[in-house]
């Protein structure tokens, strides 16, 4: 069999083209220059080869350095046919990439699939390929032209593609009376009446040399040139803990996921947004609550198992405690992590015992276990030894405190005295995954698909940081710098990404981890996406943020400093700045107290801290220890951080301006130049320096690891945006994150929702911040100004957020362009005023200001309940419909 291919690509001098396949014969076959663009290839393979994938790439200085956009190309042969000509058109990323995206090609715009039909093989052969991704149910893409086959530009007989293997549309014509040139166009069609709806922008599509008799011509067309689409729809955001139903045990699980779903459905929402749905037991107390906190970035946690599964139970009296639990558990306001935790390991204790070798046996338990074991037996017998050892500190584990593959296989043993107590999360595991699974197909069955969130961080104690220590920095904790989250910045307490590691085997671990989401979710939300161009690092001695710095960033030296003007001074930039007046403003009646107990004296009202306190750790531990007042304790915090340089910890020599300095005291006591100064080198520092630099960071990253998947890729790209990060977005075609009250532009109070970008998500607000009616309530100020120049009203703003004025806020970003406008979900119930909770400072999920909040918010309806509230169930479907989503 003969293959001629050929690619149009436009290369620069030292460029090749190479066609690779998963053929022997196609392992990047350079490619010869024709004309006009034109690169073109020969090549025999076997005549009993069937089908074989396929794609281009560019090669420079015997390197490939530019791949296609997406999938390998398919080829199927035709018993008919001994030469192929495959004319194809180089596949860069389209501008509507999103529309390729698992979530509308397999549940927003998913096809009937078309009837099985007898292959059929012509003896001259053409078969066109474009992809049509926007083209919703109820509509087909036909192709006509010039030919008889083609319906001789007539729309009526014209020829409908086959969207077996949507987005992309195929058909095969019997090219054997035609004559050249061949000319068409694809257009859009009513499915049902055959009426053209849009036809293909641009000039005719032509062929100039036909098929010859045994020859097939497969022309791949790139992507329909039609019109910029617009469809635009609506979402709920709920963690999975915070559902309720007349069936949960005290928390939500991914059986209740069925029953938002449904509640989706009916209200014309097409996404159901979810926190982090991880493993996060660490100490089986109330801290496990914190969902971005993960053992094992694979492992789904066990409390989001619906138990219902496996009930009834083979006792009457397992059967009558599980109810009472039940009840119980599911009665409280609140989540109590604690108890939900003891009730459901109990219940699954007994489960093991009853059916976990049954379910051993099964088929599908062995795919599942030969499909995940390379992150699962770890897991789990990470799992085990947390537990045996009473601590999730791996390094305290003796024998076991540095990973050893075959010591674990040893342990986890089929046959060893402990598999039970291992195997037990092996068969969590399973059903996690199967209930999941189940919802995110259930979902899809619905037109609704879910949407799960990356934590950008794994704990230092966790699995992966167990067996794959190399790839991370344990030496050093990531945060965020100071935000309206945070006044003093954020410490999330996880370690680094030793990148250079993880980009040695082509960022490996980040593309199993990207996969493994996919098995459940459809979209996704990279939380803090600024990671993947840097990360805020901090200090393992600081607890707040403000001492952190960028990573990777450009540190600056004393040359550099003293070329711009400024002279750093070691005793006076680089430690902390303290004197008396200082001490009296900020300790008042306590100055003496922290005097005598925390500094030493050295002279003309100059102080230091004594070295058992002159870090934030020690002044930490001293206070958990004392139990201490912990508004001194913040003001020592102060006192560690007042500093206008932060010295980088690789290269010792050179430094960092230290986020928001302007506070510090050291900063009021320079001089005006001095101050002028080091603002302008700050400015440069944090918003122009690093541009270029954390743009090429990210793309070495992020386009790889997006491809991985055909997850639709959103971003949480909030806080202290580079300019750089837009431009990468842009680039990738990855959803933005918009909020009215944190405006991407400075100079604003409240964003536009007009305004917002096509490929953005727009929301009243996020886990971290308090909901709508919270926010309306919390200034006076911020809401006479949102009630005047927003919402348009005169006069006096109510002091509370009335359901008329949440409907206003929500129709307003429900009319914004983005793409997807998805709501909190007790955003959505703000415009009830019979079914909202009373107090709205009850509905807030979390405090980032909090390192050690309780996650612990549960809806206070049941999902049944709500799927029978009719008057907002209406009113919300009203609202989505006459906003056109």
């Amino acid at each position: 069999m003969k293959l001629y291919f050929s690619v149009d690509y436009h290369t620069v001098w030292g460029q090749v083209v190479c066609v690779s396949g998963s053929l022997p014969e196609l392992h990047e076959i350079e490619m010869q220059y024709a004309d006009n663009g034109r690169w073109e290839a020969e090549v025999d393979v076997p005549d009993n080869v069937e089908v074989f994938t396929y794609s281009y790439c560019v090669r420079s200085n015997n390197k490939s350095v530019i791949h296609e956009w997406g999938r390998p190309r398919t080829f199927t042969a035709n018993e008919k046919t001994v030469i192929y000509h495959l004319h194809d058109q180089w596949m860069g990323m389209p501008y509507d990439s999103s529309f390729f995206s698992s979530a509308f090609t397999k549940a927003f715009f998913v096809h009937e699939q078309p009837k099985e039909e007898s292959s059929k093989s012509y003896v001259s052969a053409l078969t066109l390929k474009v992809f049509a991704p926007e083209i919703t149910p109820g509509k087909a893409l036909a192709v006509v032209g010039n030919q008889a086959v083609t319906g001789n530009w007539n729309i009526e007989k014209s020829r409908v593609l086959s969207s077996a293997h949507f987005p992309e549309w195929e058909i095969t014509l019997d090219l054997s009376k035609c004559k050249s040139p061949f000319e068409y166009k694809f257009v859009v069609v009513d499915a049902k009446q055959m009426k053209a709806l849009q036809w293909e922008n641009g000039d005719n599509r032509q062929i100039d040399l036909l098929p010859k008799k045994g020859e097939h011509i497969i022309v791949t067309n790139g992507v329909f040139r039609g019109n910029s689409p617009s469809w635009r729809a609506a979402g709920v955001a709920i963690p999975v803990f915070s559902l309720r139903t007349e069936h949960s045990f005290g928390i939500g699980d991914f059986g209740d996921l069925k029953k938002i779903v449904d509640w989706a459905a009916k209200t014309g929402q097409r996404v159901v947004q979810v926190l982090p749905v991880n493993d996060t037991t660490m100490t089986h107390t109330w801290t496990d609550s914190y969902p971005y906190n993960a053992n094992s970035i694979f492992a789904l946690h066990p409390l989001y198992l619906d138990v219902n599964v496996f009930a009834p139970f083979k006792t009457d009296k397992a059967n009558k405690r599980f109810e009472t639990l039940q009840k119980q558990l599911n009665a409280l306001y609140e989540v109590d992590y604690e108890a939900v935790s003891a009730a459901k390991w109990e219940f699954y204790s007994i489960a093991y015992k009853e059916k976990g070798k049954q379910v051993f046996e099964t088929d599908d338990y062995k795919q599942f276990f030969e499909d995940n074991n390379e992150w699962l037996v770890p897991y789990a017998a990470f799992c085990y030894l947390r537990d045996t050892y009473k601590t999730v500190d791996f390094h305290q584990w003796g024998e076991y405190a540095v990973y050893d593959r075959e010591k674990i296989e040893t342990l986890c043993d089929l046959h060893g005295k402990h598999y039970d107590a291992i195997a037990i999360y092996y068969f969590l595991q399973y059903f996690l995954d199967k209930q999941l699974s189940e919802a995110s197909h259930y979902a899809r069955t619905k037109g609704v698909v879910l949407k799960g969130d990356l934590a950008i961080g794994i704990s230092p104690n966790s699995a992966d940081a167990w067996t794959d220590p190399h790839l991370f920095n344990l030496d050093a904790q990531t945060g965020a710098p100071p935000d309206d989250f945070s006044f003093t910045g954020q410490n999330w307490g996880f370690p680094t990404y030793n990148w250079e590691r993880m980009r040695a085997d082509g960022f490996r671990w980040w593309r199993r981890r990207f996969t493994k989401m996919a098995d459940y979710f459809d979209a996704y939300r990279i939380d803090h996406l600024l990671g993947f161009f840097r990360i805020w690092e901090i200090p393992m001695n600081a607890v707040q943020g403000l001492l952190g710095h960028f990573s990777p960033a450009l540190p600056m030296s004393h040359e550099e400093l003293q070329a711009n003007g400024f002279w750093v001074d070691e005793n006076y930039h680089l430690k902390p700045y303290i004197r008396s007046y200082q001490l009296h403003e900020m300790f008042g009646d306590s100055t003496e107290k922290v005097i005598q107990q925390f500094l030493n004296d050295k002279g003309n009202g100059v102080f230091e801290l004594k070295p058992e306190f002159d870090t934030q750790r020690k002044i930490e531990y001293f206070f958990n220890e004392t139990n201490g007042d912990v508004n001194i304790r913040d003001g020592l915090y102060a006192l560690v951080a007042d500093v206008l340089f932060v010295r980088d910890k690789k290269e010792p020599d050179k430094f960092h301006p230290r986020i928001t300095a302007q506070y510090t005291y050291s900063f009021r006591a320079l001089s005006d130049s001095d101050k002028y100064t080091f603002n302008r080198i700050y400015d440069h520092f944090y918003y122009q320096r690093h541009n270029y630099f954390w743009s090429e960071q990210a793309l070495q990253k992020l386009p790889d690891l997006i491809a991985s998947t055909d997850m639709l890729v959103c971003a949480e790209d909030l806080g202290m945006i580079p300019a750089c990060v837009p431009y990468v977005m842009h680039q990738l075609q990855m959803l933005s994150l918009e909020i009215q009250r944190m405006p991407k532009d400075p100079t604003l109070t409240f964003a536009d929702t007009r305004n917002y970008p096509y490929l953005s998500v727009c929301t009243t607000s996020t886990h971290d911040m308090s909901t709508l009616r919270g926010w309306w309530e919390e200034d006076g100020v911020v809401r006479q100004r949102y009630y005047n120049e927003v919402l348009g009203q005169w006069g006096e703003a109510p002091f509370y957020a009335e359901p008329w004025i949440c409907k206003a806020i929500l129709r307003n970003h429900l009319w914004a362009p983005s793409m997807l406008a998805i709501f909190p979900l007790q955003d959505w119930l703000s415009l009830d005023g019979t079914l909202r909770r009373v107090h709205p400072q009850e509905e807030r999920i979390n405090v980032p200001s909090n390192p050690r909040h309780y996650w612990r918010y549960r809806m206070h309806l049941t999902l049944e309940q709500l799927l029978e509230s009719d008057t907002l169930n209406d009113q919300i479907r009203t609202m989505i419909f006459e906003t056109g989503r």
